[in-house]
């Protein structure tokens, strides 16, 4: 079983299809978040989607638009599985814990008075001019609220490579006025980002499944990307796509700042959905052929 859109994704995937021999058949492959597509094929993740999508034997799919764009592709229904979203199985348990969490008093902020940015994929941050549209975006923002930035150690390098460190510093207005920027601090664990999202005004991020768990949250998301593999996250109406342009990112971030959020929930993300995987896995391996059966002819092709 694999999950998502990452290069260990599709390399798992690679070795598991070769792995038959005369001795034994390869294992079953299974991929959690099927069918999502961006349709930007420049996108490394685009690519290991669409093939790890080819090359498993069951699909399970996390939102409507996924099942449409297997069916179009042409891969056989009884190999798709619409289950839900784990990620949101996964928000669901943890949030009461994620509610303990002591980040808010750390980064001294205040509930729905800041606005949290992530920033990670190869396109927004390997480019000096990509990255500096991002921050221009943004930096009016921070004279109204407080940004808090939890970066990854990619962008955290790109930011010294390329000179930005002055986004993240306090700058002057004008002779008495100042600002505090953009506050850069190291990743988050997963309770305390859970805590900072769920209490933040707005979530500024190029991530795809923070797009779906403030779409669960119900937190109002500006996406600093021109498409996204989620569209469910738009038809809800919490996620809003902001590009990767300086005047567009900020009249997103305008719209997101008016927004008081949503109520919707997508299709099946219920919290169900592992239950419906083990469930389908149950029901296919039971019709499989024994995997104990593949060993002892391992064993004895090799005694031979």
């Amino acid at each position: 079983m694999v999950v998502g859109d990452v290069n260990s994704t599709l390399a798992c995937v690679l070795v598991a299809a070769k792995m038959s021999s005369r001795a034994h058949r390869r294992p079953m492959i299974a991929h959690v978040e099927a069918g999502l597509r961006s349709f930007d094929r420049s996108m490394p993740e685009e690519i290991n989607r669409i093939l790890t999508d080819q090359i498993s034997d069951l699909l399970f799919v996390s939102e409507e638009s996924g099942m449409r764009n297997l069916r179009t592709e042409g891969v056989s229904s009884d190999r798709v599985f619409f289950v839900g979203n784990t990620m949101i199985d996964s928000l669901q348990e943890h949030e009461a814990k994620a509610d303990r969490s002591s980040a808010l008093e750390r980064f001294a902020l205040k509930r729905a008075e800041y606005v949290l940015l992530t920033l990670h994929r190869a396109a927004n941050v390997d480019e000096r001019e990509c990255l500096l549209e991002i921050l221009d975006g943004l930096d009016w923002l921070a004279i109204s609220h407080q940004i808090l930035f939890p970066a990854h150690p990619r962008t955290q390098k790109r930011v010294l490579e390329f000179g930005l460190e002055s986004y993240f510093s306090p700058r002057k207005i004008d002779f008495e006025k100042w600002h505090a920027g953009i506050h850069m601090v190291e990743p988050q664990g997963y309770l305390d980002f859970l805590c900072l999202m769920k209490n933040a005004r707005v979530v500024v991020t190029d991530s795809g499944g923070i797009q779906e768990e403030t779409t669960a949250l119900g937190v109002p998301c500006v996406t600093v990307r021109d498409n996204t593999e989620r569209p469910v996250t738009i038809e809800i109406g919490t996620n809003l796509l902001g590009g990767t342009r300086r005047e567009t990112i900020r009249a997103a971030v305008q719209r997101q700042i008016e927004f008081r959020g949503g109520t919707l929930m997508p299709e099946k993300w219920d919290g169900q959905a592992g239950e419906r995987i083990v469930q389908t896995l149950a029901e296919k391996l039971t019709a499989h052929t024994p995997i104990a059966r593949f060993g002892e002819t391992q064993i004895h092709e090799n005694a031979g």
